[in-house]
C-alpha cells in the first residue's frame, strides 16, 4: 500500500516568505501536489533568538550543523536587535493571496515567532489570546476570510495556548510531534481541537547528526516513511525553499516513485474523523535533534 503524506510547510521569516514559499509553490505545481502553508504574520524578530545561545543547550551547536548565517542571511539575523523587523505578511501580502490562488491550505503560525517560541510559558493567557487575535486580524485582512487552522512554532505549547485555540474553534492544529491523530490532554485538562502531529524528524534535525549529510538525509526519510497511516512531514521554506530546494525535490521524486499519496492536513484531519480518535497526553520534552523543548503526544487516556 503506498504511503500517504502531508506536507505540512512553516514559515518562520521575511526572507522565509518572500523568497522560500514563492519558490517552494513552483516545486508544488511541478509536481502537482498541494501543501499546508502556516505563515508567520507580525515581526520578524530572528535576531532576538541569539539569547538562545545562553538559554537552550545545543542551540549554538545546532546553528554551526545546520550553517545557520547562510541559511536565512546576515540581515535575517539582525532583524529585531540591530534593524528593525519587519512586519511579514503585511509587506509580503501577495505572497499569501498567491499560495491560496494555487490551491494551497493556509494557516497561522503565530504573530511573533522568537516570542511564542522562547517566552510562551511565561505570557500570560491574556497576551496569548492577543497574539493570536492579531495575527488573525491581519490574515482575514488579507485573505478575506478567517483562519481554520494554527501550528506553534517550534511546537511550543501550553495549556493556556491550547485553551486558546478551543475558544477560536479551530477545525485542527498541528502543534505537536507524535504518530497519529489525537485529542491533547495537558495540565490535566482535556482540549477539543484535534492536533495532527508531525511524525518526522525535521531537516535541521537530521543534517550533521549520526552522519547524515544532503547526500544521504532522503535515504533516511525514507526508511522512516510509513506504508499504512499518515506520515506528516514538516519543512521549511526558509531551507527547503532556500539551499535544500533540490534535496527537497529529489525527496518528491522518490515519493513520487513509491506511489506515495499527497494530501493536505485539512484532508488528513477529513479522513481522520471518519474513525474513533484517541485522547492522548502532550507534554513539553525534549527531542533529538532539536535544542529546547517540544510537545510531544503520550499515552493514550
Amino acid at each position: 500500500m503506498p504511503p500517504t503524506i502531508a506536507l505540512k510547510i512553516d514559515v518562520d521569516t521575511y526572507v522565509g516568505t518572500r523568497d522560500g514559499v514563492p519558490r517552494l509553490l513552483e516545486i508544488f505545481e511541478r509536481f502537482g501536489i498541494k501543501g499546508t502553508f502556516y505563515f508567520s504574520m507580525g515581526p520578524d524578530n530572528s535576531g532576538k533568538a541569539i539569547r538562545r545561545i545562553f538559554t537552550r543547550k545545543g542551540f549554538l551547536r545546532k546553528m554551526l550543523r545546520t550553517r545557520a548565517p547562510s541559511v536565512y542571511g546576515l540581515r535575517t539575523l539582525m532583524y529585531g536587535v540591530l534593524l528593525p523587523p519587519p512586519i511579514i505578511a503585511a509587506r509580503v501580502p501577495q505572497v499569501l493571496r498567491d499560495t491560496v490562488a494555487r490551491g494551497h491550505e493556509v494557516g497561522i503560525h503565530c504573530w511573533d515567532h522568537v516570542k511564542w517560541h522562547d517566552l510562551l510559558p511565561w505570557i500570560p493567557r491574556n497576551m496569548i489570546a492577543l497574539e493570536l487575535g492579531r495575527a488573525f486580524a491581519l490574515y482575514e485582512e488579507i485573505l478575506g476570510r478567517r483562519a481554520r487552522t494554527t501550528a506553534a512554532p517550534g511546537w511550543t505549547v501550553s495549556p493556556d495556548s491550547l485553551e486558546i485555540q478551543d475558544a477560536l474553534f479551530l477545525t485542527y492544529c498541528s502543534d505537536s510531534r507524535g504518530s497519529y491523530p489525537f485529542y491533547p490532554v495537558m495540565g490535566g485538562r482535556r482540549f477539543s481541537t484535534l492536533q495532527i502531529p508531525t511524525t518526522l524528524p525535521t531537516m535541521d534535525e537530521l543534517l550533521g547528526e549520526n552522519g547524515i549529510t544532503a547526500a544521504t538525509v532522503n535515504d533516511h526519510y525514507l526508511s522512516l516513511v510509513k506504508p499504512e497511516g499518515l506520515t506528516v512531514h514538516t519543512i521549511h521554506a526558509e531551507l527547503e525553499g532556500g539551499v535544500l530546494a533540490p534535496v527537497f525535490v529529489d525527496l518528491i521524486e522518490r515519493l513520487r516513485a513509491t506511489g506515495a499519496r499527497f494530501v493536505t492536513l485539512a484532508e488528513a484531519a477529513q479522513e481522520a474523523l471518519r474513525e474513533e480518535i484517541p485522547c492522548c497526553e502532550l507534554a513539553m520534552g525534549e527531542l533529538e535533534g532539536r535544542a529546547g523543548l517540544v510537545a510531544l503526544q503520550g499515552e493514550r487516556r
